[in-house]
């Protein structure tokens, strides 16, 4: 998905913070200030817009997943539809500490969640008193809410895409720490040298939200669709390869195989050579006369 100039002012992706509120850091992004707020330079954002979206093509070409990061209430209810749709995990309600720096944890939490639902199909759960039920219930909930989108997660992401970097700083530290590149909307209160693909980008409008998420996600979109193709490419081009060796081992196969004349001219001879034998005259022996 290409997005123009227009539609990123339609969205107000240009509107920044106050002044008083402003990130020196973000000075290189920012195009003016207007009746005290300061306006991003839209020109750099579609730049780095485009570079953000290529490089999350690749890493869902490659077959690896993205984070989704966004827990503020203008941004949740999106980020997730969005992650849906693109089968990716994200996370919506509060960043659990410790989700990438100490993911077997979080793994082991996942795992218990599978647990419970075992026991409710198998029938365990039934032979439990209606407290522990309830107890157990509730627990199940909890993990759903907090760990429901990251159940398919079963290794670190390979990249973190983060909506207002302030409010997920402690996503965005354990990534640093861990080395995993974060792509993320930087609004002008920010510092975009913590990111590794900053968007400059309002971070607070839901349309500037949903229209980044959408140029992004429908990236990782074509890089899935791609990575699709080529490996039905590789799983067509293995069969016809197949095919080709079965017909040529048919083949040589019938060529060691003797033509039915030569077969029938061999099986004449057999023939001769033994009528030949039996009508052939036995040599008398001679007597010996003592």
């Amino acid at each position: 998905m290409k997005v123009t100039f227009e539609q990123l002012l339609e969205a107000g992706v240009h509107f920044g913070h106050l002044r008083k509120k402003w990130n020196p850091a973000m000075a290189p992004y920012i195009f003016m200030e207007k009746n005290g707020i300061h306006l991003i330079d839209l020109h750099k954002t579609l730049i780095l817009l485009e570079e953000a979206a290529a490089a999350m093509k690749q890493i869902a070409k490659s077959g690896r997943k993205i984070l989704f990061v966004a827990t503020k209430k203008q941004a949740k209810e999106i980020m997730a539809e969005k992650a849906k749709q693109i089968n990716m995990p994200y996370v919506t309600e509060r960043w659990p500490g410790g989700m990438l720096t100490n993911f077997p944890t979080i793994r082991k939490a996942v795992k218990k969640m599978a647990a419970i639902d075992k026991m409710m199909t198998d029938g365990t759960f039934d032979t439990l008193s209606k407290r522990e039920r309830l107890q157990i219930t509730r627990q199940r909930a909890k993990l759903e809410k907090n760990l429901g989108s990251i159940a398919d997660l079963t290794r670190l992401p390979a990249a973190l895409f983060v909506v207002d970097i302030l409010k997920e700083n402690i996503a965005v530290r354990e990534a640093r720490r861990l080395g995993i590149p974060v792509f993320a909307m930087v609004d002008t209160n920010s510092d975009p040298n913590l990111i590794d693909f900053p968007i400059p980008a309002n971070d607070d409008a839901t349309k500037s939200i949903a229209l980044i998420l959408d140029v992004v996600c429908n990236a990782v979109q074509e890089g899935l669709e791609e990575r699709k193709a080529e490996k039905d490419a590789e799983a067509s081009a293995a069969a016809e390869k197949k095919e080709k060796e079965r017909e040529a081992k048919k083949k040589e196969k019938e060529m060691k195989k003797p033509s039915s004349l030569e077969s029938f001219e061999d099986e004449n001879e057999m023939d001769e050579g033994k009528f030949e034998k039996r009508t052939a005259p036995r040599k008398k022996k001679q007597r010996i006369n003592s």
